[in-house]
Parts: structure tokens; sequence; C-alpha cells
């Protein structure tokens, strides 16, 4: 008998990566090894010299295709088995072995957003929905756009073994997100990456009401004007900030040191600045701040985090389409070396 393992990859497109996957047909009692795809189709290699490897770091039960099939995500390598130059996992892998000691962990908040052709999910022909105000966590046919989508993916979330939190409707109407962790780097970003793809995968089997298919993006302001963006609000703690309210403020100061701003907000996806204007719960792309329960500021300390003496704090400026490897990685750097400092 066999099997099929659906192998996952991050390509090299720019500005924003995309995630590829195909498929190998494998005997049962045999694990999913390394493999190879054509990296001059994905911006990843020159024709001349066209292979890339890929080495699986993660492997989950599948829920689409059930039984004994596998989901096998992947990182690149070159041929000489180094890790390829778009391989923005081994660089976090490796940060968060240099200070294992601290015992980092992470909770990423996916935002994203349902189209049906060129407009947003249960937006009308012509003109735009309502104003924002009913949609964020709503109910009802009339405010809501989507559900059975997020239904579906939630479902294969919690079968493939992913640490998913929880979901909601956002504030942008046909806009939603779900939650990952708490899990440790690099592991959160992979299953985030995971996450994606069976996100985009499980849509394609959706239509919406005017009969055409449902597609999800990370884009990190979908519609311009007066509407919210999408972002992907990192949570972020250490041992010592678990203990201690000081180790929290500690760690939002670290963010805001000299030259850490610009640093963050040029690695935290394409169009940050559309998205963090000052507005629609944002700080500004060129200004910093941190503060306790505001939407606001760049950092935010929940009122709980306060309350309780301890916890974690949430860097709302990466985009939804950030590369988890990359935020968790600069986080880590920045946070980590300012604490052993």
């Amino acid at each position: 008998m066999v099997y099929i393992a659906e192998y996952i990859w991050i390509d090299g497109t720019e500005p924003t990566t995309k995630l590829r996957s195909k498929a190998q047909v494998i005997e049962d009692g045999k694990e999913p090894g390394i493999w190879g795809f054509d990296g001059s189709s994905t911006n990843q290699a020159a024709g001349d010299q066209s292979d890339v490897v890929l080495n699986p770091v993660l492997v989950t039960p599948d829920p689409l295709r059930k039984g004994d099939n596998k989901l096998v995500l992947c990182e690149t390598l070159l041929t000489d088995m180094t890790p390829h130059p778009t391989n923005t996992r081994a660089k976090c892998a490796a940060t968060a072995e240099k200070y294992g000691d601290l015992d980092t962990w992470f909770g990423l908040e996916q935002e994203y957003t349902f189209f049906e052709g060129i407009a947003p999910l249960g937006w009308p022909d012509n003109g735009f929905p309502a104003p924002q105000g009913g949609y964020y966590c709503g109910v009802g046919a009339d405010e809501i756009f989507g559900r059975q989508v997020v239904n579906a993916h939630l479902e294969a979330l919690i079968y493939a073994g992913i640490h998913v939190s929880g979901i909601n409707a956002e504030v942008m109407p046909g806009q939603w997100e779900f939650q990952i962790g708490p899990v440790s780097a690099p592991a959160v970003a992979d299953e985030l990456w995971i996450a994606r793809w069976l996100l985009y995968r499980i849509a394609e089997d959706f239509k919406g009401p005017k009969g055409m298919p449902i597609s999800a993006t990370l884009a990190p302001k979908p519609v311009a004007g007066d509407w919210n963006g999408a972002g992907c609000h990192t949570n972020f703690s250490t041992t010592e900030m678990r203990e201690s309210y000081d180790a929290c403020v500690a760690a939002a100061e670290a963010l805001g040191a000299d030259g850490k701003p610009e640093l963050h907000i040029s690695n935290y996806g394409a169009g940050v600045e559309d998205r963090l204007t000052g507005a629609h719960e944002t700080q500004r792309y060129d200004q910093f701040s941190y503060g306790v329960s505001d939407r606001g500021a760049s950092i935010r300390i929940p009122w709980q985090v306060e309350k309780a003496g301890k916890g974690y704090i949430e860097d709302r400026r990466p985009n939804a389409n950030c590369d988890p490897y990359v935020t968790t990685q600069m986080i880590m750097d920045t946070v980590c070396s300012a604490a052993k400092s």
C-alpha cells in the first residue's frame, strides 16, 4: 500500500513569497524524505542549474485527503545541502538555538481577506458596504461573509495538529483572523505556513454568492481608503517576561531602541507603509510607541499583563504578508540580545 505526501515550500517570488506544493506517492512504512523541484520556475534558480532541494521540517496528517496521507512542509536547500538564499528558516532556527535558554514563545494572529473575483467577499457590485462597526466578531448573513470557509479551515487545522487557538471575524467585511500559538520558533512559523497553505487550498473548493471561486489574500491593505488593513500581530514572551512585568516593559523598550524600529519595519512585509498610517488601530510606520491596552501603539502591553505583573507583549506592526521566520527571528534577536546585555 501507499500514501500521498503533499510537499509544501516557500518560493522566491518578490517582494512577497508564495507557497508551492506537489505530491509524491510513498510506500507505507517510509517517511517523507529529501526531494527537489525546478527552481527556475519559482525564482529560485537559473535554468542551467535549476535543481533545488526540499528538506522536510514538519510533517502533519493531511486533513484534506485524510487517511494515512500527509502534509510535508519543507525548507529549501542548495544541492550541497546548505540553506538556499531564499531559506529564511535557517536563520530563525539559529537565533532560536542561540537564545534557547530564554525559552521564547510566540502567538501569531494571522489576518486575511476573502475575495470573490476582484472585490472582497460579500461586497456589493457597485459602491461600498456599510461603514465598519458591526463586522468585528459579528453574526448574521448581512454582516458576515465566508464563515463556511473559516469553519472548514479551523477543522482542518485541528485535524492536522496545528496549535490553533482561535478564529474571529475582523473589522472589515470579508476579513477574518486565526491565531497560532503559543509555540516556540521556528515551529510557530512552520505551523503558520501550513495554516496559510490550507487556507488557500480549502478556499478553492468554495464559491461566493456571485458563483465565482473564493480566494484568500494576505494583502496588507486590500481596499484603499477608510478600511482596516490586515496584519499579523505577533505576541512574544520569554521566561523572564512570563514572571516579571518589568521584563515586558524592557522588551518593548528594546524594540524601540535606536535604529531598531526602522530595521523591523523594513522587514515586516511589503506594503507596510500603506497599512501603518496611524489610523485604523495602527501607529505610523515612521513612529514608535508602546502602551498598555493601546491598539494605536507599535507595541501593546495587554491590560491583563499589567494587572498580573507578568506575561507578554504584542508587536502590532508585522503585515499579514510578513515572513513569520523573519518576524520571529528579528524579535528574538532584538529583545533577547538586550536582555543578555
